[in-house]
């Protein structure tokens, strides 16, 4: 009976000893931001187990120094995605401590200092000078790095890359002196992610021109910069409003709201499509989404525009105009995004105009009747003035001399003889050097093309019988009070 079960312990201990050199993985989780950042990222892993070896190996009259080598080929591979690997140089390791003791162990002793990566060639991890007592039992501890120029080199696809790795200090052979495991599985883990790395948190966009209004087509109103995300994962670009309404303010306080639909979002990069704001999330990258690129960074420019028709229709009148753009960079499977907000304000100045075109820059009276001296005379001027205001506005009329001029000279034919009003307003003015209203509470106009009546009334033509034949003129100035 006691021989069987000294026999059956003999067994178990036979079944149990290759749980020693079973494989097992070294995971390295490499963090998002040192990969979007381009950071170099650093980390320590127990790689090994002396057991309860405190020796090297040995050969004659040296020790045998502990290597190390892939034997997967010098490319971690993707574990979910063919085809997609990072060369085993991403990666470089060197020793730190075995046993929880820090290299080197001996004074004698030497190691590799600068680090390396893995090969299918065995590097030396570390140079013992002799063979006993050179470090304490338990772990291999390793220094991994990635340095700051891999990140920009290659694309970090999210997922978990492998290599396998093996060493000669396994249990084959006839060396009593074993570290387990015998061989290991190296994972550089990348999360999913994706990350805003610059964008425009607020944006203050100003128009001071009237020219804008009269530009043909659709008009970039604001540049939003250049917007830059790092990404492990493909993504689409996914943007609305936060409102169905841009909120306005106009110069004189008055507030009102304009459709968020007359602005679009656009972008010089084709991926992204333009179109027309809401208030509901709509993907503008939806015929192109942004893959995983080498440095793991995707850049594009946005732009605000909108159509002249619009432009003029709701964003005339002078004032703010204020909303919120929601950004939203969604991963194609939906389980990973990253939102920001852009504040936009755009102010429109307070803008007037007034031209006048040079043909109809000169009004001429001819007093060559009787009768016209006895009836007086009025002249309906077509579109002798255009007038340009984004605010309520009132118009005036006034001359630079209260008499008429002959040859340069003041004569005393008075200003007042002549009436000047717009063409369907009841308002008409007795020309003087003041300010007389000819408009009162105008809406703001673009380009409004007005005819201007003239009149000299018959009792005031009578007055001019009596005066010296020739020409007699006075300068008229029109001008607008902002109300």
């Amino acid at each position: 009976m006691k021989t069987f079960t000294l026999f059956f312990i003999g067994v178990l201990t036979l079944i149990c000893c290759p749980i020693f050199t079973k494989a097992q993985d070294v995971k390295i989780l490499v963090p998002a931001d040192n990969i979007f950042r381009h950071a170099e990222f650093a980390t320590e892993q127990n790689i090994l187990n002396t057991k309860s070896h405190t020796n090297w190996r040995a050969r004659v009259l040296s020790a045998i120094w502990p290597e190390i080598q892939s034997i997967s080929g010098n490319n971690f591979l993707h574990r979910t995605l063919p085809g997609i690997f990072l060369p085993t140089l991403v990666l470089e390791w060197q020793l730190k401590s075995i046993g929880g003791k820090l290299a080197p162990f001996r004074n004698a002793d030497d190691w590799p200092i600068p680090y390396k990566s893995f090969t299918t060639t065995s590097q030396y991890w570390y140079q013992p000078s002799i063979t006993t007592g050179n470090y304490t039992a338990g772990n291999v501890a390793f220094n991994f790095r990635i340095p700051a120029n891999k990140y920009e080199a290659y694309a970090f696809h999210a997922g978990d890359y492998s290599l396998g790795v093996t060493h000669n200090y396994t249990s084959s052979g006839w060396f009593n002196i074993e570290f387990t495991p015998d061989n290991l599985q190296v994972i550089l883990s990348i999360p999913a992610a994706i990350q805003w790395v610059s964008n425009t948190p607020t944006e203050y966009i100003e128009i001071s021109t009237l020219a804008l209004y009269r530009t043909i087509g659709t008009q970039v109103i604001g540049d939003l910069g250049v917007s830059q995300l790092g990404n492990t994962v493909e993504f689409n670009l996914h943007a609305k409003a936060s409102s169905a309404s841009v909120e306005f303010t106009s110069s004189k306080g008055a507030t009102g709201t304009r459709p968020i639909s007359s602005i679009s979002l656009s972008s010089a990069n084709s991926k992204i499509t333009s179109s027309p704001l809401s208030n509901t999330w709509k993907n503008y990258s939806a015929n192109s989404k942004f893959k995983v690129e080498v440095g793991n960074r995707n850049s594009f420019p946005l732009q605000l525009s909108i159509s002249q028709t619009d432009l003029r229709n709701y964003f005339f009148e002078a004032g703010t105009y204020t909303f919120q753009l929601n950004l939203d960079a969604k991963g194609t499977d939906n389980t990973t995004s990253s939102t920001q907000n852009t504040d936009v304000t755009f102010k429109v100045l307070a803008l007037s105009e007034i031209t006048i075109p040079s043909t109809s820059n000169q009004v001429n009276f001819n007093f060559s009747t009787a009768q016209l001296y006895q009836d007086g005379q009025s002249k309906v001027v077509p579109n002798q003035l255009k007038i340009s205001n984004n605010e309520t506005y009132e118009l005036y009329v006034m001359s630079q001399s209260n008499f008429f001029n002959k040859a340069g000279v003041q004569t005393d034919i008075k200003s007042n003889i002549l009436q000047i009003g717009v063409e369907g307003s009841p308002l008409e003015a007795s020309l003087s050097t003041t300010q007389q209203k000819i408009i009162s509470s105008g809406i703001p106009v673009l380009d409004k093309a007005l005819n201007l009546r003239y009149t000299i009334p018959a009792i005031s033509a009578q007055t001019l019988i009596a005066k010296d034949k020739g020409m007699y003129s006075i300068n008229v100035i029109y001008s607008f009070t902002a109300l």
